[in-house]
Order: structure tokens, then sequence, then C-alpha cells
């Protein structure tokens, strides 16, 4: 990993850690805080850096992207996009991640649709790392109910049963 990260990184690499005891102390505790993902998980983790991000991670943004591969958690600006262009129903849309759908929903469709990303995405990026955060802790979130169109619509009614009901309803308003 920390070589991947010097051939990608390399002024900022060579500025985070100068010498080699600097190193040292650094893969110490980079090894305590990933000990518990498997190490294709932390590689992938190091590949998913690169390619998202133009800087060096810190520990804590490689313990999410890490995270981000066992669970199949989006990156967030990736989960905004998803959130904003998926279509009406919502809960239809087939989801890279129940996370996207229920912080797209805690930040409410109708705000992220009409606002710009400026004012939206925060909202957003703050309910998904919630939810993230609670993925990762290991609650299994619900799948929305998906919306059916009913089994046997209705047979439309007759022309005179129209004016009855239309009759009555002007007789309830008194027009």
């Amino acid at each position: 990993m920390f070589a991947l990260f010097k051939l990608n990184y390399h002024n900022q690499f060579s500025a985070a850690f100068p010498d080699t005891e600097t190193l040292h102390h650094a893969k110490r505790l980079w090894l305590e805080a990933l000990a518990a993902f498997a190490p294709q998980d932390i590689m992938l983790g190091a590949k998913r850096a690169i390619l998202q991000s133009e800087y060096l991670p810190t520990v804590h943004k490689m313990l999410k992207l890490c995270a981000a591969g066992e669970n199949g958690l989006p990156e967030a600006r990736a989960a905004y996009r998803e959130a904003c262009n998926a279509p009406s129903p919502k809960t239809n849309f087939h989801w890279s991640h129940l996370a996207v759908y229920h912080a797209g929903r805690e930040s409410n469709w109708f705000f992220l649709a009409n606002n710009p990303e400026s004012t939206a995405y925060p909202v957003f990026a703050e309910h998904y790392r919630k939810i993230c955060e609670r993925v990762l802790k290991g609650e299994q979130l619900t799948a929305p109910e998906q919306l059916k169109l009913e089994e046997s619509p209705s047979t439309p009614l007759s022309k005179e049963e129209n004016t009855r009901r239309l009759a009555e309803l002007r007789a309830q308003l008194g027009i």
C-alpha cells in the first residue's frame, strides 16, 4: 500500500514521510488502524483512494475506503449523484447500496432536486455519513417497499353513474 502511495502521490508522500523513522511510525499506526481488514481489502481501498482522490489519504479516509469494499458503500459524491439522478418512483430504483436511498430520503428528494449542488450536497453528505457509520457498525437497512400497480383495475363508471355522483357532490357543496 505504501509503495502504491509513494508512486502515485510522490511529492505528498515525500512531504508526509520525510525520513525512514517517520515512515516506520506511520506504518505502525496504519497497521494498527487497518488490522481488522484483510490485505486484499486494504489494497482495494488503496486503489480506490488513487482513483477517487488526488491527495494522499489519511488513516480515517483509508478506513472508509477499505470498509466500502466490504459493504459496497459508494463514495459520498458518487452516492449524491446517484440519488439526484435516480428516476421516480425512488422506491423502485435499483440502488447501488440502500444507504444511498436512505440518505436521499433523509435529505428530502424535493430538496435535492430543487437546490444547487453547493446547497444540497453538504446536507446529503451529512446524512450519508451518519447512515454509513450505522452500516459499518452492522446495522441492516430495510429496503423500501416497491410501488406496484393494482392487479385488477376497476371498471370505469357509466355515464349515468358519473352524472349521479356529480349531482351528489354538487348537492353536498351547495352549488
